[in-house]
């Protein structure tokens, strides 16, 4: 378990793993090979928008795979529970003919 999430969750969230690496990718291509210059604003804001944008996808990552994690283990079915849906009162159990 890797932060708690188990394997199918771990597979879901690798939809954001490619985004990631792009996004350090760029990181790390702007702080060595700087084509642009330096400059202290603008540089700070290039680093501070990219840095931003990982920080904000890794959180909503975090909280993506907790949510995925709750609805998995509300998917699951107790045992002795019947995985078949129980109609409401007053709703029939659907064998019965239309009425026409």
């Amino acid at each position: 378990m890797v932060l708690g999430f188990d394997r199918e969750t771990m597979l879901d969230l690798t939809v954001n793993v490619i985004p990631l690496g792009i996004l350090v990718f760029f990181i790390v291509a702007f702080a060595v090979a700087n084509p642009f210059g330096w400059d202290n604003l603008i540089s700070g804001l290039q680093f501070a928008i990219v840095i931003v944008t990982f920080v904000l996808l890794v959180v909503l990552t975090y909280y993506a795979g907790k949510a995925i994690q709750e609805a998995e283990g509300e998917m699951e079915v107790e045992p002795g529970e019947s995985a078949a849906p129980v109609a409401a009162e007053g709703e029939g159990s659907g064998d019965e003919e239309p009425t026409t």
